[in-house]
Order: structure tokens, then sequence, then C-alpha cells
């Protein structure tokens, strides 16, 4: 399982970029990775298919939007709860994205469809709480899939075996035409109509998946969320999503994260945020107080005369790094509380010690007296 990247830091844009920039991106990328171009290459497939991903939801302007506002976490249009999503509406694998971007196949011949071809990604939308994200947690998910049909082997036609070479393509799923072109003569090369590009006349159809050679099903599986994985991130888990066509690899099942809000945690990258009220009383003399923490909680000193607002840090007490495994800091916002609703007896014995204390004690206060005064 991989963290899903940011799709900016796949195509090397900075968030600004425009509509130009991401297509020139995405353009060098897909020429550079091209399946065409590196045959059995799985590692330069899996970073075309990336790229493409990342051009689909950037290239979008309604899609991007979302995506610089939740991260991953936005692959389920019109709302970011738990459960499976196909994607950013609709996303219908890197081969499609490929020949709309380029206005056809790689090259001078249009890849057929009898060539093997990846199958989709799959994305399921997980929300977790704050607790699971600080220490990691493994959870179950079921999710339909396609599959390639057992009975059939994938080929649609009944027992494998009823199936017949097309006569059209010759079983190239390819048929080339001649036209006459401004330009010249030209040969066109097209998908077979007869075969729809396939290069096999199926005899009888298979009737578990009724001729498609795919079926869904339901899968479930173990999701291990590493600690320290935060909204937007996603973990890919290779090979679960949908099934490829004619051989090719099975895509995979990307599942986005979400985390819960924490009524006492906030958090900044790997640092923790944390407001702690104490009395006025408490702020003058100095005070020892118990910090809550997930690890257990923890006692810190805070010195007399603290003001309110005032932030001490607390070293590798944050969340760490979801690949390092440094942990960040924690930091402790100090809340100084005003007591309300005093008695009679209460003021009288505050006044009482107001009337003791001088400039010395209140150095800002005297500070802006003297300021108030040269106006």
């Amino acid at each position: 399982m991989a963290v899903k990247r940011d799709y900016y830091e796949v195509l090397g844009l900075e968030k600004n970029a425009n509509e130009s920039q991401i297509k020139s991106a995405y353009r060098k990328l897909a020429m550079k990775y091209h399946p065409d171009r590196n045959p059995d290459d799985k590692a330069a497939e899996e970073k075309f298919k990336e790229a493409s991903e990342a051009y689909e939801v950037l290239s979008d302007p309604k899609k991007k939007s979302q995506y610089d506002q939740f991260g991953h976490a936005a692959g389920q249009q019109g709302g970011f709860g738990e459960g499976f999503s196909g994607g950013f509406g609709g996303f219908s694998g890197f081969e499609d994205i490929f020949e709309n971007f380029f206005g056809g196949g790689f090259g001078s011949s249009t890849r057929s469809r009898n060539s093997p071809r990846p199958g989709n990604n799959l994305r399921y939308n997980m929300k977790i709480t704050f607790r699971e994200s600080y220490f990691g947690t493994e959870r179950q998910v079921s999710y339909n899939r396609t599959e390639s049909c057992s009975a059939c082997h994938g080929t649609g036609a009944k027992d494998g075996k009823e199936m017949s070479t097309c006569g059209e393509c010759n079983g190239s799923g390819q048929v080339h035409t001649v036209r006459n072109t401004m330009l010249g003569r030209q040969t066109v090369v097209q998908s077979c109509p007869k075969c729809h590009g396939t290069g096999k006349i199926i005899k009888v159809r298979c009737g578990e998946c009724a001729g498609s050679g795919r079926v869904q099903k339901n899968k479930t599986v173990n999701v291990k969320i590493p600690a320290g994985i935060d909204s937007g991130q996603s973990i890919k888990m290779r090979g679960l999503g949908e099934a490829g066509h004619n051989g090719g690899p099975t895509g995979d099942l990307l599942v986005s994260i979400t985390v819960a809000p924490h009524n006492l945690f906030k958090r900044q990258r790997e640092d923790l945020h944390i407001e702690v009220p104490i009395s006025m009383v408490d702020a003058t003399i100095g005070v020892e107080i118990d910090v809550p923490h997930f690890d257990g909680s923890f006692k810190y000193s805070i010195p007399e005369g603290t003001q309110n607002g005032t932030v001490f840090k607390v070293k590798n007490k944050g969340i760490q790094h979801i690949h390092s495994g440094k942990s960040g800091d924690l930091y402790l916002h100090i809340k100084v509380v005003v007591p309300k609703k005093l008695s009679r007896s209460q003021k009288d014995q505050l006044s009482a010690l107001s009337s003791q204390l001088s400039d010395k004690n209140y150095s800002e206060i005297k500070e802006y007296n003297d300021n108030a005064k040269a106006l």
C-alpha cells in the first residue's frame, strides 16, 4: 500500500498553475511514460496512469476547485462521507484520456481494443477518528468491482471457446481506409465495425456474463491505515481495482481518508495545538497543570506572570510523519480565564489586593498609559 501523491506534485506544478501549464506538463509526462514507448515497463505504466488521473482532475475547473479545497477526499462529488466512489466524475481510464488529449492513438496507428489495457482505478472514501489518525488503525471495507468472468475466462464466449477470428479485419481489430485529402492520399486506421475492435466474433455468448467477459462482484479487504495520515491523503492498494481488458493489469483501489475533527486538538501538518484554560490566579502565581494527550496525560509547569495568549512548545508530542516516522511538536495555547459572578466579599478582597499592587506589577499598563499621555 502507498499513500497517494498530491496531483500538483505528480505533474511537477505549483498550485497556482493555469490551464496551459497543466496541459503542457501532462503532455510531457504522457509522451515520456506512454506504454507504447515503454513496453512491459510496469513503473512507466504506473507513472502514466498517475499523471493521467492528475490531469483528468486538474484540467476540469470544477474538479480542480474541489481538489484544491478538499484534496483527494473530494473524489465523491456531492459529499465526502464514507463509501465507494468511482472517482472524480467517472474517470474512465488513462487510455481514454490520452486519446482525447492527443486526438487519437499514439503514433501513426490507433490502438486496437484487443490489445491489453489496464483496468480502471476505484475509489473508496473513508472517514476515521482523530485518534485513529494518530495511532493508525485497520478497517475492513466492502465494495463492488468488475472482475474477469471465470466461466468464459474473460472472452465473452461460452466455455471460452465459441468464437472465431473476425473476417473483416483478420483478427487485428482494425480496418484501414484510404482517403483523398487536401494533403494527398492518407490512410485512416479505425476500429473494426464488425467485431468492434476485438478481432473476434462470438458465436455463442457466455451465459454468465452475457458476452461481456466481465462480471460485477463484491469484494471485502482489510485496509491498514498508517499512523499520521491526514485528510486528503489516500492509500493505494495495488491490483484491487477493476479487471484489465484482454489480459491487461488490474487497476488499483484508492482509499481516500477524511479525519474527523477533535474537540480539544487541532492539527497543522505534524504539529498538535490545544487551548489550555487556566485561572487568573494560577496565571499570576504559576501552576503545574495536567495536559491531556493520546499517549497519556503529563505534567507541565506554567510560570508565574503568564499572560493570556502565551504559547508553550512541547517537543516531540505531535503526530508522527507518515513517511519519516518523526513526530511533530505540541503547542499549548494559554487562555487566562477571568472569574465571573463574584460575591461582594470576593470583590472586596480583590480590591484590597489591587490597592497593594503598583506600576511595577503592571508594566504593560504603565507603558500604555505613558504612550497615551504622549499623544
